[in-house]
């Protein structure tokens, strides 16, 4: 199987956790939108974005191959799972702020335990390299939503924790949120490396952030005992 390919076949249940765990945790938390949009669900067709998951990634592959005859970089989104944070409560008591940090809190965690959870089926014979690159798929993931800036998942628990002015401020960028993020982190650093400038701070950052949570995480699984 190719990277390319193998790379999508397990991105696919990573993503697909990732949202349905926001859904499931505003269910639990008395918001029945995801499921009345029949969000709840492993289906991946259900948790497709015609934009962010097809018609981004293809653009993207398509402009660099274009540009530097080969793709660097790939980004796409599954389809928002729909929360209306304002029937979200806990005995009753209603704090929308709050309680929707926790449910964008619940994307990221599932994919940390999906890593987690590779890594201790590491411990058996069989698809280790499968295993081992669901693994680094769920760190990346959930690390990456982690970004606080909205519509990250980050943002969005940023959102519930700050104060209430600093709240406001970072809720009010979401629109322009998204943009930010892939100019910055993706486009920029592709249309400074054709003037000879590197700058790549998502990649700088994930060289150092990724290996460390992987050492953990195999740690934690018993996979470098003395280590």
């Amino acid at each position: 199987m190719s990277g390319a390919l193998l790379y999508l076949v397990l991105l696919i249940p990573a993503m697909v956790f990732h949202e349905v765990a926001h859904g499931y945790v505003a269910h639990l938390l008395g918001d029945e939108t995801a499921k009345n949009a029949g969000r709840l669900t492993l289906n991946p067709l259900k948790h497709i974005d015609r934009f962010g998951s097809v018609v981004l990634p293809l653009m993207l592959a398509a402009g660099q191959i274009a540009t530097i005859g080969h793709v660097q970089f790939l980004y796409g989104w599954a389809k928002p799972v729909p929360v209306n944070a304002l029937n979200l409560q806990v005995n009753g008591v209603r704090n929308p702020r709050r309680l929707m940090a926790i449910v964008a809190f619940a994307g990221p965690a599932v994919n940390l335990l999906l890593a987690l959870a590779a890594g201790f089926a590491l411990h058996g014979d069989v698809g280790l390299v499968y295993l081992f690159f669901f693994m680094q798929i769920n760190l990346l993931i959930g690390i990456f939503n982690l970004i606080p800036l909205p519509p990250m998942d980050g943002g969005r628990i940023a959102v519930g924790v700050l104060p209430l002015p600093l709240a406001r401020m970072l809720a009010q960028s979401e629109r322009l949120g998204i943009f930010l993020v892939l100019g910055l982190l993706f486009i920029l650093p592709v249309v400074m490396q054709q003037f000879g400038v590197r700058f790549d701070p998502f990649q700088d950052a994930m060289r150092f952030i990724l290996p460390y949570a992987e050492h953990i995480v195999l740690l934690v699984t018993g996979n470098l005992i003395g280590n």
